[in-house]
């Protein structure tokens, strides 16, 4: 099962506080809009997106259909053929994508620690 790029997605309280702090860290800004209160920083192979007022909790992300500079693959396995390989797992989830559709889409789960996990495809 190849779930795509992996990141942390923090919840922040002020996203240039520590936006400036990952710098420091050698993460630079790889995309999104401060002004909107998201950013993406990477430094290597190794992302971290900053997310200020948009939910409460770190998540783990996975990117199916991404390498780690969000640059589309040539092969991935689908979201929905995932959800169904974890749905045959017995996983429960906390939103599922739609099986009907093609596409961008996204599910989440939480692992037995309640750590949400948010798999979302762009592609």
């Amino acid at each position: 099962m190849n779930v795509g790029a992996f990141s942390v997605s923090l919840a922040v309280k002020d996203i240039e506080l520590s936006k400036k702090f990952y710098e420091k860290l050698g993460f630079n800004v790889f995309a999104g809009d401060q002004a909107e209160n998201w950013l993406i920083l990477k430094n290597d192979n190794h992302v971290i997106g900053l997310f200020q007022d948009m939910f409460e909790n770190n998540i783990l992300t996975f990117n199916p259909g991404w390498d780690n500079s969000a640059q589309p693959l040539s092969e991935y396995t689908d979201i929905r053929v995932l959800q169904g390989q974890l749905k045959a797992q017995g996983v429960e989830f906390i939103s599922e994508a739609d099986v009907n559709s093609t596409g961008p889409a996204s599910f989440t789960l939480s692992d037995p620690d309640g750590n949400t996990i948010l798999f979302d495809q762009h592609v």
